[in-house]
Formats: C-alpha cells, structure tokens, sequence
C-alpha cells in the first residue's frame, strides 16, 4: 500500500476526531510520526485545500471533507429517493427510465424501469455510456464543474454515429444550450435507433449529483413525443431534487464551461 498516503489519510481522521484545531507537537505525538514528516504531510494538505490553519501553528479540516461526503451521501440515498419518480416517469412516459450518476467521462445507470414495449432501449443496472453521447451524460456535464470535464478527451471525440458530437465548440454549444433549456436531448448519437431525454437531479446544497430520463427507440420517439416527454421528464427532476431537500429558490446560475481535453472511455449502454 502507498505508505504516504495512508499517512495522509491518518492525519486527515486525526483532526477530523478532534473539536478543536490541533498543533504539530501533540499531533505528532499522538500520530507517532515526526514533526518534519508531519509538517510535509501537513503541507500537502493544504496544498489540496483539506486542511487550513485557522490560527498560527494550529490545524484544522477544510469544508472540503464535508463536500465530498454530502456528495457520496446525495448519490447514495438519490437511487432509493429516486424509485417513486421513476415509477411516475415510466407511467407516463411508457419508456424504459434511467437513474444516473456521472464517472469522469462516462455515465453509470445506478436504477432502472424497463418499458412494457417489446422493443426497448437495452441498458442495464451498472452500464456505462460515453457521457458526452447520452442524454443523461450530457445533463451532467452541462451541470459539471470545469475539473469534472477534464477528462472527456481528445478533440474530435470518437463518433459513434453521425450524429455524434465530437467537436470542442459543437459540446460547449450543446451545454450552453442545456442549461437554458433545462434538459438534454440524445437523438440517436450513442446508438442511431435509441433516442433519450434526461434532466439534472439537484442536492441541497443545489450540487448536481444524478440525471433521470428515459430513452427508447427513434420510431417510438418522433419530434412530436419527444416535446411532450420534455415537460414530464423535467418535472420528475424537479421533484426528486426536492425530495432530496433542494430548493429551487436557491439554484445559481449556471455559466458556461471551457472543457478541456484529455483522454475520453468508450464502452456503454444507450440513453
């Protein structure tokens, strides 16, 4: 195991546990490390805005631990909060549902209902889609902070079907247009046959922690469908968002996104 980063994480729980900031002699004591060695472990960590020094001499845990939990914490209860939503969506809808989280360049579908219809969109709990071709990709990252976007990939992007979004500015068109519309289309760019719709799933710090939508097959899925869908599919959002305590009063604007480019995954399931 990587000795240097298990120290790391001792020192982060050490003053986690403690209700007060915490020096560098009592913390190495305790720790059983010596004060350079822990000065530079220190050091690293504040570097990675983890720890800060509220007072001379004195450390403390940033906000930084909390938000990542309350992220962890949102992503785990959104799959059971999310059921009754789903349930609806289906109802109305009559195509198969998906609940899901983003995992750098990819979407991973944590919850499904599957259509009635005998010709569906195949998908499975645990699958994976390239982000930037999905609906509910796409509404996560229209949604993403700069360093989420990181690792899209090389521009142009791999194209899975003609319609594939794989320029730079053609993406940034795509989220700018997402996030004044309020959801995500897929009109057949990750699979040509399977369509989608997808909306953002807010915290309540208004974090983006999840995408619900649904897709089905283009035959099923004409311009007309896909406009009534996009009401129905926004509000089941709107109304997962809320149970998970967020308040839409409370939402920021969103702005633009300069994505990067790095190396993109390619493996999936349609949305």
């Amino acid at each position: 195991m990587d000795g240097t980063l298990l120290k790391g994480l001792k020192v982060l729980e050490a003053l986690v546990s403690s209700d007060q900031p915490r020096g560098i002699t009592e913390l190495a004591r305790d720790l059983e490390l010596t004060k350079s060695n822990l000065h530079r472990t220190l050091q690293t960590l504040i570097a990675a805005q983890y720890v800060h020094t509220p007072t001379p001499g004195r450390y403390a845990c940033t906000l930084k631990l909390f938000e990542l939990g309350s992220t962890v914490m949102s992503q785990v209860n959104v799959r059971s909060a999310g059921v009754p939503f789903m349930t609806k969506l289906l109802a109305e809808t009559g195509e198969t549902v998906h609940l899901s989280v983003l995992d750098k360049a990819e979407v991973i579908y944590v919850n499904k209902l599957d259509s009635a219809h005998p010709v569906r969109a195949y998908s499975s709990i645990g699958g994976r889609a390239p982000a930037y071709c999905v609906a509910s990709g796409k509404a996560l990252l229209a949604h993403s902070s700069e360093a989420s976007l990181s690792d899209l990939g090389e521009f142009p992007l791999p194209a899975y079907t003609p319609r594939t979004i794989t320029t730079l500015d053609g993406l940034q068109r795509e989220m700018a247009q997402i996030r004044r519309q309020g959801f995500a289309v897929n009109r057949g760019e990750w699979r040509d046959t399977v369509y989608g719709i997808a909306a953002i799933v807010l915290d309540a710090a208004g974090n983006p922690v999840a995408s619900i939508g649904i897709s089905g097959p283009a035959e099923r899925m004409k311009p007309v469908h896909m406009k009534q869908y996009q009401g129905i599919v926004v509000d089941a959002a709107k109304g997962l968002s809320r149970a998970l305590g967020h308040n839409p009063c409370s939402e920021a604007v969103q702005h633009p996104i300069k994505i990067p480019a790095r190396k993109s995954a390619q493996s999936g399931v349609p949305l």
